[in-house]
């Protein structure tokens, strides 16, 4: 990360533009990580289903939990236009 420039000298349109940049990087960043939690979950989600499957000798109920991440990962907070 760029340290800030001398604020004094910069003219209130490049305030704003700096702000603009920054909180379009804000964004970018916040829905990254909102995509790497919902992966996290669907991995954990599947590690548990093999351990209780392992555990009971049978079938593990949460795989139909692991579909259900999924398909709401995939329509909960599309890319913002700028992303594309």
């Amino acid at each position: 990360m760029e340290p800030l420039p001398d604020l004094a000298t910069l003219a209130d349109d490049e305030l704003r533009t700096l702000i603009a940049d920054l909180g379009k990087e804000e964004d970018e960043l916040s829905y990254k990580r909102r995509l790497l939690h919902g992966k996290i979950d669907i991995l954990r989600a599947e590690l548990v289903a093999r351990l209780q499957k392992s555990i009971e000798g049978g079938e593990g109920a949460l795989s139909a939990d692991i579909e259900k991440l999924t398909e709401i990962l995939a329509s909960k907070a599309p890319p913002p236009d700028e992303f594309e």
